[in-house]
């Protein structure tokens, strides 16, 4: 498949290219499974081997779920918690203040609690900071505790734990963050992304932590089962947590490939049953009158159980996530969505802030570096996330509090923040940090923060060069207006769900023509698409006032554009039908 418009910027400042695809694969894929060309080809771009597109389609995990002693530190983490579990044991948690660590906290709760355990859960408000800390343990030492499992955090806190080990603490770490070559002295840190694991099972390096949680929990229930402790009481049903698994791995923005293909689709599918009665009332206070999908995780749940880590409290997720009173879970429920409209007027005042320093000062370095005195610190990540989109260069956000500075990164392919921050911690430019690929968080010195930017600038300008990149949309395939069916929604329904490596497909529209275009809503545009072979198509595209998009789609006249988009489902009151939400905008001479 060729373009006649690659290489040429769309409106929107990009460059249209299309996947790549092995023609004979997707041939293949096409034949043995009896799916469109089209479908096909997706599949095969994404490096789906003709042998895996029926779990990839039908993703389970009877097929994908390896045995978990595959994994380093599984068998003495599980047999240690399955010993705490049998003996009475008091057990404390410590997670993070995301949604990940949330679902992980309240997946090993739930559990523990189901066999008899009242687990004492600690999630740091972010003025703590992230992951363990001192004034953590010396709380559990008071309160009689000294086995202690973090989930979600721990892998690098070396110093926190040598202070725990000195005070007497046994600690699992349950974690999926960028390791070091050194791993921290405590009884067992299970953790995908461990350097001396084998890659026998690459999928499970894409879990997110609330996946190696619930491994975990596999093997756990599994040594209880072998040692007897279910002779005399129910084994719990660990499917029925797949749900909060499912909301954890969307919301951690994890590739959505292999076993966490088969997290989501069955947990969206326990999610549709409404069990958990904190979900229920989140689902029901956000206005989700159909059964939750990838986007209701992503968009609609996940942000309001954040924003109580943002700018809330942060153990209001895990207390939701868990509770089992229905008034209760009403009120929390009110509660996080009163956060999350908070966080969403904090973060505009320094969404706008940040762009006035950036615009307003040449900058040395490709990347978008800001920092601000009065900046929350719950908010700077998607600020950040924003400031990337905005410029397509890595975007470093910092808020100021005293002498220290908290800051969150978010990246552009090409360049690793988990590596840059391990390589800035080890030359003490920061104090501390971690993360993945794409996001990160770091600690440092407010008098470091210069020369902060300098080892982030040359950093970053070494692995892309001094100039921003042109951003790509990667085109899956080209769809002709009158293949713009339901039938065809209903095919691209098998990709799903969609998410980090394994985005919802985007299709050109090619040569159509813009009619009754009109503004509706906070700068939306919603219009009509016709083509000369046939076809008729409802368009949406959002929050293009202020681009070039706006403009030419309401200005149009019936002129003829090339459309990069989504092809979707149309519910609305009743019906049965597709739309297509537009994302670019190429117009044809």
């Amino acid at each position: 498949m060729s373009f006649s418009f690659e290489n040429v910027k769309s409106l929107g400042g990009n460059l249209w290219k299309t996947a790549v695809a092995d023609d004979r694969k997707a041939e293949l894929i096409s034949q043995r499974y009896e799916l469109p060309p089209l479908i096909a080809r997706i599949i095969a771009s994404r490096g789906i081997a003709p042998d895996e597109v029926g779990s990839f389609i039908n993703p389970k995990l009877q097929n994908l779920l390896p045995d978990p002693s595959v994994m380093k530190g599984m068998a003495e983490a599980s047999r240690k918690i399955a010993e705490a579990v049998m003996s009475g044991r008091k057990i404390a948690v410590i997670g993070d203040y995301d949604v990940d660590g949330a679902t992980s906290s309240s997946v090993l709760r739930l559990f523990l609690e189901s066999v008899g355990v009242e687990p004492i859960i600690h999630i740091p408000e972010r003025d703590e900071g992230y992951g363990p800390s001192i004034m953590a343990f010396d709380k559990f030492a008071a309160q009689g505790v000294d086995f202690v499992i973090t989930v979600d955090c721990g892998t690098t806190a070396f110093s926190v734990f040598d202070y725990a080990r000195e005070k007497g603490f046994e600690i699992i770490v349950l974690d999926h963050h960028e390791a070091e070559a050194k791993l921290p002295d405590v009884y067992a840190v299970v953790n995908p992304k461990r350097l001396d694991e084998n890659n026998d099972y690459p999928y499970l390096k894409y879990m997110a932590a609330v996946g190696v949680v619930f491994v975990t929990m596999v093997a756990v229930n599994r040594e209880l089962r072998e040692r007897g402790f279910y002779q005399s009481r129910p084994e719990p049903n660990l499917l029925e947590w797949l749900d909060l698994v499912a909301l954890g791995t969307v919301c951690d923005v994890v590739p959505l490939l292999g076993l966490n293909r088969a997290f989501v689709r069955q947990g969206l599918k326990v999610m549709a049953q409404r069990r958990n009665i904190g979900l229920r009332a989140l689902i029901d206070k956000a206005a989700i009158s159909e059964a939750p999908g990838a986007f209701h995780l992503g968009f609609v749940l996940g942000p309001r159980i954040n924003a109580c880590g943002r700018v809330g409290e942060a153990a209001l997720g895990n207390r939701l996530l868990c509770i089992k009173d229905e008034f209760q879970a009403s009120l929390l429920a009110d509660k996080l969505n009163e956060f999350n409209d908070r966080r969403k007027e904090i973060e505009g005042y320094v969404l706008e802030r940040a762009i006035e320093m950036l615009e307003g000062t040449p900058q040395e370095y490709p990347i978008a570096f800001v920092a601000g005195d009065d900046w929350h610190q719950g908010v700077i990540g998607i600020v950040a996330g924003k400031l990337k989109e905005r410029y397509n260069l890595p975007a470093f956000v910092m808020s100021i509090e005293d002498d220290e500075v908290k800051g969150s990164a978010r990246s552009i392919p090409g360049v690793d923040l988990g590596a840059l921050i391990i390589a800035a911690k080890e030359k003490g430019v920061i104090t501390k940090g971690g993360g993945h690929t794409m996001a990160a968080g770091f600690s440092l010195e407010k008098d470091r923060i210069d020369d902060f930017r300098r080892f982030v600038g040359e950093y970053v300008q070494k692995e892309i060069g001094h100039e921003a990149i042109t951003p790509v949309i990667e085109v899956d395939g080209v769809l002709d207006l009158a293949a713009a069916t339901v039938e065809m929604a209903g095919k691209l329904d098998l990709l799903e769900p969609y998410g980090a490596g394994n985005s919802e497909p985007k299709l050109v529209l090619p040569r159509v023509r813009v009619s009754r275009a009109r503004m509706v809503g906070s700068g939306h545009v919603s219009c009509w698409l016709s083509a000369a072979g046939g076809g008729g198509l409802k368009a949406m595209a959002f929050r293009v006032a202020d681009t070039a998009i706006g403009p030419a789609l309401l200005n149009s006249n019936g002129d003829c554009f090339n459309l990069v988009g989504v092809l979707r489902h149309d519910n609305w009151q009743g019906r049965n039908s597709v739309q297509f939400i537009i994302e670019d905008v190429m117009r044809v001479e």
